[in-house]
């Protein structure tokens, strides 16, 4: 199937516009581009509740925000981390997914602003994710959410994020996780898998991108092979949380996520799988403007209420 049309016109107005040159944009500058471009997704659907708040962690506070669909409490809850490579991404820049997953799922989503790279290195955003994760379950009765029907998520580097906070619970006896929700996640690799070489130009990511964030996040080049990086390199997936993985059929990382998929079931874990014809690498981002794409997200969402109810 060929690129979707509305995205395709998106990516052929892309290619109009002055190219940044990778090797000399900074951090700050690409942050400030992506919240330029924020602007398609101001269409934004109501939920019942959206606050911001802080999450004190030791030595640091993280921003969260929490959106709280129609029902009562106790709530199931999705804790969300956001895309952007550990580099780029915000709060902000996820809001209408989050919207669209709590009025879906019926969870509270929370949604938390982990530290950034170049300023926080790995594993700084892995600290926080594990560490948010383990304070909300903690704090379950203040967030109203039920503690047993606590979910992690997130997109790109927030899957990755997502992925390693449950390993990480499985290993250190932490929170009980009930379900993963993993759209197109970055979890690495052993050797690298024709996706990348076949969607590493003209879909939005591209093979350069993923090396510049790269670049930012570790500190050494073989960092990538800690399974806190790469969680398919982590040796005994089997015990894990039953996942739910999306991915799309113009995406570098179309083959990573698969990959996953097929591991954890290997290793006893139970995984819906799929993938999407015709999108891109973060369509979640075009749900309010792409049809397509927000049928995917809605599915995700329909797989995270399935997942918690109990």
């Amino acid at each position: 199937m060929p690129v979707n049309a509305k995205i395709k016109y998106f990516l052929d107005k892309m290619k109009e516009m002055p190219q940044m040159q990778l090797d000399k944009v900074s951090p700050e500058d690409y942050r400030k581009r992506e919240n330029r471009g924020l602007d398609f997704q101001q269409q934004k659907e109501q939920v019942h509740d959206v606050e911001d708040k802080v999450l004190p962690l030791i030595g640091r506070d993280l921003p969260i925000r929490i959106y709280t669909p129609e029902g009562q409490a106790p709530y199931p809850a999705l804790v969300f981390f956001h895309g952007g490579g550990w580099v780029i991404g915000s709060l902000d820049s996820h809001d209408s997914i989050c919207r669209t997953l709590a009025n879906c799922s019926g969870c509270k989503i929370i949604s938390v602003d982990y530290r950034l790279a170049p300023e926080n290195k790995f594993p700084a955003a892995v600290n926080d994710a594990y560490d948010s994760l383990v304070r909300i379950a903690s704090e379950h009765k203040e967030f109203g959410i039920d503690p047993a029907r606590i979910a992690v998520g997130g997109d790109s580097a927030g899957g990755n994020l997502a992925a390693v906070a449950c390993i990480m619970s499985k290993e250190r006896r932490g929170p009980s996780i009930i379900h993963q929700l993993l759209i197109y996640p970055s979890t690495g690799y052993e050797e690298e898998p024709p996706s990348i070489q076949e969607n590493g130009e003209g879909y939005l990511l591209t093979g350069e991108m993923m090396q510049w964030f790269r670049n930012h996040y570790f500190t050494r080049d073989e960092e990538i092979n800690n399974p806190c990086a790469s969680p398919v390199l982590y040796p005994d997936l089997s015990g894990l949380p039953p996942a739910s993985i999306f991915t799309a059929e113009y995406d570098p990382l179309r083959d990573v996520g698969k990959a996953y998929a097929e591991k954890l079931r290997a290793s006893g874990v139970p995984v819906f799988y799929k993938n999407y014809s015709g999108l891109i690498h973060g369509y979640a981002n075009f749900a309010p403007v792409v049809p397509e794409a927000k049928v995917a997200l809605e599915e995700a969402a329909l797989e995270l209420h399935h997942a918690v109810k109990i």
